[in-house]
């Protein structure tokens, strides 16, 4: 019940917990499309952590797609005067810890069941979470209860999976993969927020996008044929 990697649990939910709470403070900052596809930066530093710490294998070309998305950066920073400094310090902080929760998934594998995983990072984020409300706490509306809710449901669902995923294949060719919803945030953001988007500001997300989507491209290619 408590599962068997119970350091690498806790150290999966503390970097969990603060790259959702820094994520959450970058979307004051700066648009929800645009956050969203900065965090998702977070493969570059786990295919940096997966080579120090798991030892994985990363192939020199995909380090050109990562500096692609890098350039998708310096588009939206410096074409989209809506990216704050500091709004980008607290994304790519994010980033940089769930990049982090990618290496505690894929060290932790297969020897726990992702349950067990997932519910050490929910535990962890509803006592921090918790103590943190205390003094701030204001009382959701009927509304807001059933957005809350649907958050929580669905925020477990892809954390269970997502944990699933990382635990069966390797950090550097899973972690990729998620930028498919940055996608879906630009939609939503557009839609819902009424968000909108320059062509530099766009050019820089699709770089972005497309840096990572070539990197895992790479990465099975060369896995299959070393």
């Amino acid at each position: 019940m408590l599962g068997n990697q119970r350091k690498l649990m806790i150290g999966r939910g503390i970097a969990g917990v603060l790259s959702m709470a820094l994520f959450f403070s970058a979307l004051k900052l700066i648009p929800f499309g645009t956050t969203i596809s900065l965090r998702y930066l977070a493969p570059v530093f786990a295919a940096v952590f997966s080579i120090f710490l798991l030892k994985e294998k990363v192939f020199p070309v995909q380090w050109i797609f990562f500096g692609l998305s890098f350039l998708g950066i310096v588009f939206l920073k410096g074409f989209d005067l809506r990216v704050s400094t500091l709004g980008l310090v607290l994304v790519l902080s994010s980033a940089f810890f769930s990049g982090l929760v990618y290496i505690f998934l894929r060290a932790i594998g297969p020897r726990d069941h992702p349950v067990v995983v997932v519910n050490y990072f929910m535990i962890i984020a509803t006592f921090v979470g918790l103590i943190g409300s205390i003094n701030v706490w204001i009382q959701p509306t009927g509304y807001q209860w059933l957005l809350l809710g649907s958050l929580g449901f669905f925020g477990y669902l892809g954390q269970l999976y997502m944990t699933k995923a990382f635990q069966i294949a390797e950090a550097n060719k899973v972690a990729p993969m998620k930028y498919i919803e940055a996608i879906f945030a630009i939609i939503v953001g557009w839609i819902w927020f009424h968000e909108s988007y320059t062509w530099l500001g766009l050019l820089g997300i699709v770089l972005i996008i497309t840096g990572m989507l070539l990197n895992v491209m790479v990465g099975r290619k060369k896995a299959s044929n070393p």
